[in-house]
């Protein structure tokens, strides 16, 4: 095999490993897998279609990210995300979300402004169709392009991951009653103080503005126990 050759294998395999990682996080975090299943190797290659190689090397991944547990004898169980761990999130969110909040308002572009527009049109749009899907797809994009103008990479990896491993805790957060008409509120003041470049409004706002879904999502686990 030529050099050329074995890269682009290797390229392909490196693609698989990280389709197959993608989807059966996917599944434990959507709730197709639940907290104390068990993830049986040779059931997941034939549902996916691949060989066990790649699956084993997800597994490990997700061990490692703390979503399944090894336990001789019975192998990669589901641990998921917990209540504890989304209060936990909520909490670090309140301390760092700000913070790219700040810096965006200090680092953003004219273009990054007039998406950051769009992307809040369209979110009250489908804030008033009462249209949930949509509403949480452009409230997680409306603040990953807050991360990605904050122009700091270590934020947008940190806070990127946190809001995937909360994204069911967010959609039962947006569902409740005026929440996504509050958020829509909240997004406005945010995206105001940051097209004006005041970055300690935009700072305190997204502070209070995380602290508001966390509050409302509290209520939503105490009274549903969903999560």
């Amino acid at each position: 095999m030529s050099k050329i050759e074995h890269n682009e294998s290797d390229s392909i395999l490196h693609s698989l490993r990280g389709k197959v990682f993608s989807q059966i996080q996917n599944d434990i975090l959507n709730g197709k897998y639940q907290p104390g299943d068990s993830l049986i190797e040779t059931r997941l290659s034939e549902d996916l279609g691949v060989s066990r190689t790649p699956i084993r090397e997800a597994l490990r991944q997700l061990e490692l990210e703390g979503l399944v547990q090894s336990i001789p004898n019975k192998g990669a169980v589901v641990t998921g995300v917990s209540t504890k761990d989304i209060k936990d999130i909520y909490a670090i969110r309140m301390m760092i979300e700000g913070l790219a909040a700040r810096w965006a308002a200090e680092n953003i572009t004219a273009d990054e402004v007039s998406e950051l527009r769009e992307c809040l049109d369209l979110e009250e749009f489908y804030t008033i169709k009462n249209d949930t899907e949509q509403v949480l797809r452009l409230d997680t994009k409306f603040h990953e392009m807050i991360f990605k103008a904050s122009k700091s990479k270590p934020l947008v990896f940190m806070l990127g991951t946190f809001h995937l491993y909360i994204r069911r805790a967010r959609n039962i957060s947006i569902s409740s009653p005026g929440r996504a008409q509050k958020a829509l509120l909240e997004h406005k003041a945010i995206f105001k103080a940051i097209s004006e470049g005041n970055a300690d409004m935009a700072e305190s706002l997204t502070t209070e503005h995380v602290r508001n879904a966390s509050i409302n999502l509290i209520k939503q686990i105490s009274e549903t126990q969903e999560i």
